[in-house]
């Protein structure tokens, strides 16, 4: 067969370009991860062996071999595992199967354009990049000007030969070789030659990879004097007693099942014993990995049985909304045999899952009292993926609940269901909450005014899924969830701060405000026959302090930043919105003026209807929606300001 050439995926060139020229320390870690990926290579295997025996027959020891040779200046990392056959290779080393090579370059574009604004920590922050991406692989190219494949595939009779120097191109080739598995051959940059000193290959194993249960064997010397060693433990980590683990094993292990750079945050480390028994060795990372919004939502924690690895792909073993969660969980009971269909409906998986979920709630709640500064950079990464477990998973909705953290429009920091409670006010039986974009927009809503104005806190919430658990609990220690956006968030009920000092001065206050109320009657009635079916009422506002109108929803209408989310992804059109109630301020000077003139008109004043539909259109604004007709605002707003009313 004759060789073939091909190109690397479109970005992945720039991705390589970068990877070999913008690391300027830890290098070594390329060894670290071509040895990790060796070790995936034997678990895969050993459990596809479970039902086809033959995979492995004469050949039951895996091992992984690094072969220093200084005369050829290359070092390869050879393993036994399950290789690759033509199409594996052009779909797993041509492109960056799922790890999302664009959103990579963009980031590690972002984090140089801070490295110019004075970043000092520039290599950290592309070695963590480059973790987060899972793009191992592709770091021996820090070291080598040509990497080799010489790989076969466990079953197969052909071998294959993959090379590449990393600048845009690689080739494949029909080749030789003695049994299943894959040789990376790293052809060392003449800088880098010192990775082909036995001391500083053991070195490198011992600190990063002495965790792997793999026998990591050096060879060295020549065909006449070849001598072997293993230089890891090569026995489970999470096998091992806790006191006997240091801090640096657990990190490097972290390091290895998640292809990650940064410090775990957390570390679980625990065996159960009882009607089920595993052991499991978890680890919420420090950074938020790159794809945690990935509409699969895959856990990442990986099974084992007896210590035999079976999937990275568990749906079963942690629900979605732990899924920023990496580490091993060995089961003792399972059979080794469990199939992907086995997952969904095996009592003892589902014992596994509810115990692990319940532990990493609790730890989490340690970490919450212990360290309330450390727990808030954990909400701030993975917040908004832990409140899915408030929506989708009732039985441990109250320990979700009360880990949850909140900013609110009364503090800087961030606060608990349980301290808004604590702080509500005299006359306040609502939780009042308001949803949207980002909380320097729903700051200067409309729609706080009046909370703004009686000190009434607003939890304020900008995740998505906040707009679906809200409403599924719909209360917290008796007090119901409101959105600030209804027209029921009636707020008169609540005293204002200090109001108590002043009695007849805040009586004053609400006569005024009733009278005002009253004043705009006929104002109301000529804005609903102006607008008609645009809106589903026109009412006078009690919670306006500034503005002149906002736009609410009527109690039992779906809310206003749902139906934004909802239409945003294609789940409404245009013929399904349901029409708004527009609050106007009977205290507010143009309103003031507007009224007066409705009060002395027939009722048929175009001025009066032209200000209706553009304070329509002001409403719609704030709430960051598009004008419906651009034209007819263009042409309502000449008339008014032609008109020379002054209001």
């Amino acid at each position: 067969m004759a060789q073939e050439k091909f190109t690397f995926q479109a970005e992945v060139s720039k991705l390589l370009d970068i990877v070999a020229h913008s690391l300027y320390s830890q290098k070594e870690i390329f060894l670290r991860e071509l040895i990790s990926n060796a070790s995936d290579a034997c678990d895969k295997l050993r459990y596809a062996a479970l039902t086809d025996p033959k995979l492995t027959e004469g050949d039951n020891d895996f091992r992984i071999t690094l072969i220093p040779d200084p005369k050829a200046k290359t070092l390869t990392v050879a393993d036994n595992g399950t290789g690759m056959n033509h199409d594996d290779l052009t779909g797993l080393l041509g492109t960056i199967a799922r790890s999302g090579t664009q959103a990579f370059v963009d980031q590690i574009g972002k984090k140089k354009d801070q490295n110019k604004d004075g970043d000092g920590n520039k290599e950290k922050n592309d070695m963590a990049l480059i973790g987060q991406f899972g793009v191992g692989f592709y770091s021996s190219f820090m070291v080598a000007g040509k990497v080799e494949v010489l790989t076969r595939k466990a079953g197969e009779d052909k071998a294959w030969l993959w090379s590449s120097d990393g600048k845009g191109e690689f080739t494949i080739d029909a080749a030789q070789r003695d049994g299943r598995g894959t040789d990376v051959i790293v052809h060392l940059n003449k800088k880098d030659e010192e990775y082909l000193e036995p001391i500083r290959i053991e070195t490198i194993v011992k600190h990063h990879s002495d965790h792997i249960g793999i026998p990591i064997v050096l060879k060295e010397g020549d065909a006449a004097k070849e001598t072997e060693r293993t230089l890891n433990t090569a026995s489970a980590l999470w096998t091992r007693e806790k006191k006997d683990i240091t801090a640096e094993q657990y990190k490097e292990f972290y390091h290895h099942v998640g292809h990650t750079f940064d410090e775990p945050w957390m570390t679980l480390h625990n065996k159960i014993e009882g009607v089920v028994a595993y052991t499991n060795l978890l680890f919420i990372p420090s950074s938020r990995p790159y794809d945690l919004f990935h509409p699969d939502r895959k856990a990442k924690a990986k099974l084992y049985v007896k210590r035999v690895f079976i999937t990275d792909d568990c749906e079963g073993l942690l629900p979605p909304y732990l899924r920023f969660v990496q580490g091993i969980v060995d089961s003792e009971d399972l059979p080794l045999n469990i199939s992907r269909e086995m997952f969904q409906h095996n009592p003892q998986l589902a014992k596994i899952k509810s115990g692990l979920a319940k532990r990493i709630l609790s730890e989490l709640k340690k970490k919450a009292e212990k360290a309330p500064d450390e727990y808030e950079k954990f909400w701030e990464n993975f917040g908004a993926v832990l409140k899915e477990g408030i929506y989708e998973e009732p039985e441990n909705r109250e320990r979700i609940l009360a880990l949850a953290r909140f900013k609110s429009s009364e503090t800087d920091g961030l606060i608990t269901l349980d301290d808004y409670v604590k702080r509500m006010k005299d006359g306040q039986d609502t939780i009042y909450y308001f949803s949207g974009d980002n909380v320097d927009a729903l700051m200067e809503s409309p729609h706080l005014e009046g909370f703004k104005a009686k000190g009434v806190e607003v939890l304020l919430v900008t995740d998505p899924v906040d707009d679906f658990w809200i409403p599924s609990v719909g209360e917290f220690d008796g007090k119901q969830f409101k959105s600030a956006t209804r027209s029921g968030a009636d707020l008169s009920g609540i005293k204002e701060d200090g109001k108590s000092k002043d009695k007849k001065k805040d009586k004053k206050k609400d006569e005024d405000k009733d009278k005002g109320a009253e004043a705009i009657e006929p104002l109301l009635a000529q804005f609903k026959v102006a607008l008609g079916d645009a809106v589903k009422d026109v009412r006078a506002s009690s919670r306006l302090t500034d503005s002149a109108v906002c736009l609410v929803a009527e109690d039992g209408d779906m809310d206003i930043h749902l139906e934004k989310i909802l239409k945003q992804h294609g789940q409404l059109n245009s013929t399904e919105l349901t029409p708004r109630v527009l609050e106007i301020n009977p205290g507010h000077s143009l309103i003031v003026g507007l009224s007066e003139r409705a009060k002395k008109g027939d009722g048929k004043d175009k001025l009066i209807n032209d200000a209706a539909h553009l304070l329509l259109d002001q409403a719609r604004i704030v709430e960051g929606e598009p004008i419906k007709d651009v034209k007819a605002f263009s042409r309502r707003l000449s008339a008014v300001m032609e008109s020379g009313l002054k209001l």
